[in-house]
């Protein structure tokens, strides 16, 4: 069997980064079985659609660094992808329901169909459920509303008392009682088809082997267990992996706590690379301490029994932070110079270092690289080399424990760093002269770096000092610390 998967979603907003992940696993495991995984625009939502996110979501999946094999742009054997050109297969296979009897007409009104579920609610039933009235009209009736124009839709009719069983590859054997199934709307009276009919009706023709969907869709998919019956077609393999939760909640994933589209995590400053390297573990586990994964070696090692079997995984926000602080280090210099120019430009971010040439930019990344965890970081922890604001003198006097005292100590450190030479503005000879200045004077090491570092830097933490020295230059360390 040709093994194919795909991804399906839909153009109501930004590409949300748990969808990024369940398109990673199905695409993971089409290339590691040599089949096919596709890209299908679900686009039959029109209320819910957002102009230009079909080119959005695309243009994401691409910086993710991830592809498809058939689908918009590149085409296929099944076309078109994208749902809203399709309307006319829908129609055809709604009305082959309607003719066997798997679906109906309705023709109720939303006013008939809100009083309905007012009144189910009211009895506190624990579902709302459409009461099959159109169902009951004659053939007579029906006739008679559809040449009257009589605005409708096609519902699907659901046996009674019956139990639909599928084998999930992720969960095990699920059954639903048909009596908690409703009449689902397949076809919408402005002739577009809903999620339901739509994607078994593309799934069947575009011959997906493997469903491999989030958890939410779990109670759907007894819907989809009667379409396939009542179309007569084989049910394809479906797996149902975890939603995403954030740490220490019970529930999906909010935007009230960070980003949550695929696309602000890139434009944060993570690097497609650790983002794929996380979603990789939100679900799955390889069963061994390996966490470096590159995608090659996650499509070698991945397989749907190491897929959690829950309705919720963490997503540590922390951990991400982790994975892309150990990619920003393992870039040589040059790699995460452009990859940060790269980034500036996407996203239209104003970089320091704009009017200073490659060389002394470079110069000041290679000091910071090790403490930066997104790409975002570089502006923050390298404002001192580029527009120097001055310092606390309050903090400065705290390490050097009196006014006088440090206005003693940068005057001796001003005397001795005057006679170098500009060839000798090294951190190596800067660290030698400034530790000489500490035995001349009988300084003890923190009250004189430490105040040496707040005057030069304005900062407490920084990279070593004598590197942070030579990069600004003999000039720009003297004009600060004679400021004081």
């Amino acid at each position: 069997m040709n093994v194919r998967t795909r991804m399906a979603p839909s153009p109501t907003g930004e590409y949300h980064i748990g969808g990024m992940r369940t398109l990673l696993y199905n695409y993971a495991y089409a290339k590691k079985e040599g089949g096919k995984f596709i890209l299908r625009i679900e686009d039959t939502d029109r209320e819910r659609l957002v102009p230009g996110a079909t080119e959005r979501l695309i243009q994401v999946i691409k910086d993710y660094g991830l592809g498809w094999d058939e689908g918009p742009g590149v085409g296929g054997p099944y076309a078109p992808y994208v749902q809203s050109e399709r309307l006319a297969i829908y129609k055809k296979y709604a009305d082959q329901l309607v003719e066997s009897g798997h679906a109906y007409y309705c023709f109720c009104t939303k006013e008939r169909l809100e009083k309905l579920r007012e009144d189910q609610q009211a009895q506190k039933l624990s579902s709302t459920k459409y009461d099959k009235h159109c169902l009951k009209l004659s053939s007579d009736e029906v006739k008679a509303k559809l040449s009257s124009g009589t605005s409708y839709v096609i519902r699907l009719n659901v046996p009674a008392d019956e139990e639909v069983s599928f084998e999930d590859k992720v969960l095990g054997k699920i059954t639903f009682p048909t009596n908690d199934i409703d009449d689902q709307v397949l076809l919408k009276s402005d002739g577009f088809p809903t999620y339901h009919l739509a994607v078994v009706v593309d799934d069947h023709l575009m011959n997906i082997t493997l469903v491999m969907r989030g958890f939410e869709w779990l109670p759907s998919t007894s819907k989809h267990i009667l379409l396939y019956k009542a179309l007569g077609w084989e049910f394809p393999a479906h797996g149902h992996i975890p939603l995403l939760k954030e740490l220490g909640a019970t529930k999906k994933l909010s935007k009230r706590m960070g980003s949550v589209a695929a696309v602000e995590f890139l434009s944060d400053g993570y690097l497609p690379e650790a983002l794929l390297n996380f979603l990789m573990f939100l679900g799955w586990n390889p069963g061994t301490e390996k966490e470096i994964y590159t995608l090659e070696e996650f499509i070698h090692d991945f397989s749907i029994e190491k897929i959690h079997k829950t309705d919720l995984v963490v997503f540590d926000r922390d951990k991400l932070s982790w994975f892309n602080g150990y990619y920003i280090r393992n870039k040589s210099d040059t790699e995460l110079y452009a990859a940060l120019k790269e980034w500036a430009q996407k996203y239209s971010i104003e970089l320091n270092g704009a009017d200073k040439n490659d060389e002394y930019n470079l110069s000041v990344l290679k000091l910071v690289k090790d403490r930066m965890r997104t790409l975002k970081d570089f502006n923050e922890l390298t404002s001192y080399f580029y527009n120097y604001s001055g310092f606390d003198k309050d903090t400065a006097v705290k390490f050097a424990e009196s006014e006088a005292k440090l206005k003693a100590i940068l005057q001796n450190f001003v005397k001795v760093y005057e006679g170098v030479q500009t060839v000798d503005w090294t951190s190596q000879s800067l660290d030698k002269l400034s530790h000489a200045v500490l035995e001349t004077y009988g300084y003890n090491t923190k009250e004189a770096f430490m105040t040496l570092r707040v005057v030069v830097t304005g900062q407490t933490a920084t990279p070593p000092l004598f590197d942070i020295m030579e990069v600004i230059g003999k000039e720009a360390t003297l004009a600060r610390l004679r400021k004081f």
